[in-house]
């Protein structure tokens, strides 16, 4: 019996559920394998040759797992490695995450707005290019050094620190927030006690409905049960729980 293709996500961590479970909205019917590279974690701190060939292992991996598309459902990875793997893969699509500055420029361009992302993402050609051509002159540019491992890491407490000691400047005077990091929708609630009343924008959505377009335009939709089979590259079952947790729903271990 023939297996089913699959949706094949990766990210640096967990972090990358958020992707997921916007997908999961438009697309339920679909296979996935859920990749979560929790020993290189996090990516944004990374030279760009090592993003590169951390990507590229995974990308192997879940090429041989039968997957017809792929997620990178990273931003700094979508930024670093995209480009070189399209190349590298030209019969494989890939549908990257991207900051969602733009839809400030369409929704709220006159507010002033906090990107936070990585540094890795905010110092890439890609992200540079969207933020000089949608710029509304009053954005500020965050890189939230550490964060996302401490998000992975789970610890509220350092959280709530980390938040208060680098967002406190800004509280009151922000009314946009671009969540340029897949990891950050899980933090809202703690940004929102800092930062006050905000606007939160990321890029899931829109890629969501990105990739549903791209799987119809190539035919390549399927109905199957909407199994998800979760990958940890430390095979951590702390990660596991909080995966489950996080996208509501059962999972297949490997």
């Amino acid at each position: 019996m023939e297996t089913s293709r699959k949706i094949g996500i990766f990210d640096s961590g967990i972090g990358g559920a958020t992707v997921l479970k916007e997908i999961l909205k438009v697309l339920p019917e679909e296979d996935y394998i859920y990749y979560s590279d929790s020993i290189n974690n996090p990516y944004g701190d990374k030279e760009d040759s090592e993003i590169l060939n951390i990507c590229e292992n995974i990308v192997k991996i879940l090429i041989d797992k039968n997957c017809k598309v792929i997620v990178i459902a990273c931003n700094t990875a979508s930024a670093k490695a995209v480009e070189f793997l399209r190349e590298k893969y030209p019969n494989m699509p890939f549908i990257a995450i991207e900051p969602a500055y733009k839809m400030v420029h369409d929704f709220a361009s006159e507010e002033p707005t906090l990107v936070m992302a990585t540094r890795g993402t905010i110092e890439s050609e890609k992200f540079q290019l969207l933020y000089h051509k949608y710029n509304n002159n009053k954005t500020i540019l965050l890189p939230c050094i550490g964060l996302a491992d401490i998000i992975e890491e789970g610890n509220k407490d350092k959280i709530k620190k980390y938040l208060h000691e680098n967002l406190n400047q800004y509280s009151g005077k922000i009314k946009n927030v671009v969540l340029g990091c897949t990891h950050y929708p899980l933090v809202k609630d703690e940004i929102e006690e800092v930062l006050g009343d905000v606007k939160f924008f990321n890029g899931a959505p829109n890629l969501a409905r990105h990739l549903k377009e791209v799987l119809q335009t190539n035919n390549m939709l399927e109905k199957n049960s909407g199994n998800i089979e979760f990958i940890d590259s430390q095979n951590s079952e702390i990660k596991k729980e909080r995966f489950m947790h996080v996208i509501e729903k059962n999972i297949i271990t490997k």
